[in-house]
């Protein structure tokens, strides 16, 4: 396989985003991509797109496809034999219709609103829970001390998980996020890494199907419960499948939420007048959680398929190949938004691509919102003097880049 002097540059315009020198602001990495104009690796059966009409059309497109084994780089290497064998049946997230829209459609009856707004006394006491224990200290971790453990207990208490087991599914949820990454498979990884995350898939899978087991005969008023007994026209999920949604639910919902909700407390550390505002008034929550969702998104790169041979503005995408969506681009792209690099929640207009569009518009959106919500509002409210302490610190993981510490004096 040869590649041309402009797709070589444009390969390592991309890769510049794997550096950790970038991590900590790879906004001008990906301005330079946006700056480029969509990028075509036709070798590599690969289309890169940055500006938020472009992305905002590819996943509105009904030729954009998310099963991943259909593209041409998937059937490239399953013909080499490289393609590995998955531990089971993908998630929703990872399905067309009509299987998704069938999945989907069950699936949505245990994300109802009035299901998610229940859970709003569950996740105020979490909170309260854990900033009792910032407040004997003076000073926290945003990560370990409330972005990471509250998602993964409201999602815990959402499948009835034992208290007793939350710490390993922390473990597997931060490992199989890594997976998510396609600037993993880009540059590869370490052997030993990928089998310890073989590992824990293989724990998961196995511990969720014993959770399932034990609800069938004692069910409760749990997700877990709910996914087992919900059914449309006759319809109903199998096991394998009620375990893939609880699996994607754990992986891209931890992870995800974790680095809204640390993202949102670093925006406003940096704009001390933002802090100060929402501690006075809560109800301008929604406003600094839909600007940190553009600004600083807990997704950044999202993947397509073409189904179909497609024309994205002036490009034509073949039929199979993948379309690598930088929404972290998109979202300050200045031919849509007024000051794209400000943090601005009073913008008149506030809109992103966080959660998708179309089909796939993400069913966790809801629950996300609502965990953020309290934990932004009591947070402000309670330490108003609330100030950095240090530098924040950046996990590897490209696609969900989030922070891996951040160190706050209250």
């Amino acid at each position: 396989m040869t590649t041309t002097p402009t797709e070589q540059a444009e390969s390592q315009a991309l890769l510049q985003l794997r550096d950790p020198a970038n991590r900590a602001d790879p906004y001008p990495v990906y301005a330079k991509c946006r700056e480029r104009g969509p990028i075509q690796l036709p070798e590599a059966n690969l289309a890169v797109f940055s500006t938020y009409r472009d992305c905002d059309e590819v996943l509105r497109h009904p030729s954009s496809a998310s099963d991943r084994s259909k593209s041409t780089i998937a059937q490239r290497m399953v013909a080499s034999g490289r393609w590995p064998r998955p531990a089971g049946p993908p998630g929703f997230l990872f399905l067309d219709p009509p299987d998704h829209t069938r999945l989907r459609k069950l699936v949505s009856k245990a994300f109802a609103p009035k299901v998610v707004n229940a859970l709003h006394p569950d996740i105020s006491a979490l909170v309260d829970d854990l900033l009792d224990q910032v407040a004997e200290r003076g000073r926290f971790d945003v990560i370990a001390d409330l972005a990471y453990p509250l998602p993964v207990a409201v999602i815990c208490r959402l499948l009835g998980v034992p208290l007793e087991d939350e710490p390993k599914f922390s473990w597997a949820s931060a490992l199989l996020a890594q997976a998510l990454d396609p600037f993993a498979s880009i540059a590869g990884g370490s052997s030993d890494a990928f089998e310890v995350r073989i590992q824990a898939a293989r724990w998961l899978r196995g511990y969720l199907h014993d959770l399932v087991e034990r609800r069938r005969s004692h069910p409760g008023d749990d997700l877990l419960s709910g996914l087992i007994a919900v059914e449309e026209s006759g319809d109903q999920l199998t096991e394998e499948e009620i375990v893939a949604t609880c699996n994607l639910l754990l992986i891209a919902g931890h992870e995800t939420t974790v680095n809204l909700i640390a993202n949102a407390i670093l925006g406003m550390l940096r704009h001390p007048e933002q802090w100060a505002a929402l501690g006075a008034h809560a109800a301008r929550v929604s406003a600094v959680i839909e600007e940190t969702l553009r600004y600083d998104p807990p997704v950044q790169v999202v993947g397509r398929n073409a189904a179909e041979d497609m024309v994205i503005g002036d490009t034509t995408v073949v039929k199979g190949d993948t379309m690598m969506l930088l929404l972290a681009a998109a979202q300050r792209d200045p031919a849509e938004f007024d000051r794209p690099d400000t943090f601005d929640p009073d913008r008149s207009t506030l809109r992103h691509l966080a959660f998708g569009r179309g089909a796939h518009y993400c069913l966790g959106a809801p629950l996300a919102r609502l965990e953020a919500s309290v934990a932004l509002t009591a947070l402000t409210a309670r330490f108003p003097d609330a100030r950095l302490d240090s530098e924040p610190r950046y996990k590897t993981n490209v696609t969900l880049r989030g922070l891996s510490a951040l160190s706050v004096a209250v």
